[in-house]
């Protein structure tokens, strides 16, 4: 089937196996099998990978939490490619590669090596390639 969760019924915990099938979902529990349909429910988002959105990625990197800088492995006017490691942030005792979310040209870098930074803070900004832009 598809996809596998843990439900509570009334107080009750269970194992269900969901799955779409057209505008309903088939849920097994306990070896029976039950057609859910809800009404006016927007329909269900397309599977698409994280690659494939259609909006334009941006060239700003923060994190999402705070923690410190280890290492910076890129210089300003240094040209990346998408998924290159640009920082390593060390965040609750884990260190975290932070990578570029579009291929460019570093812009700017508003971090420093040992710098403790905050969450959502611009710590690098790539310039997208001209090609990337359209």
């Amino acid at each position: 089937m598809g996809e596998s969760r843990k439900v509570i019924v009334d107080g009750k915990e269970f194992e269900v196996e969901i799955e779409l099938e057209g505008d309903s979902y088939s849920a097994s529990v306990g070896g029976r099998t039950f057609t859910i349909k809800i009404p006016d429910a927007p329909p269900a988002p397309s599977k698409r990978s994280r690659d494939s959105s259609r909006g334009k990625k941006s060239g700003t990197i923060s994190a999402n939490i705070p923690g410190k800088v280890v290492t910076i492995d890129v210089s300003v006017g240094d040209v990346v490619e998408e998924g290159h490691v640009v920082l390593i942030l060390e965040a609750m005792k884990m260190q975290n590669e932070i990578t570029a979310p579009i291929s460019g040209t570093v812009d700017s870098i508003n971090c420093e090596e040992g710098q403790s930074i905050e969450a959502n803070v611009p710590l690098v900004i790539i310039k997208p390639d001209e090609e990337s832009e359209d």
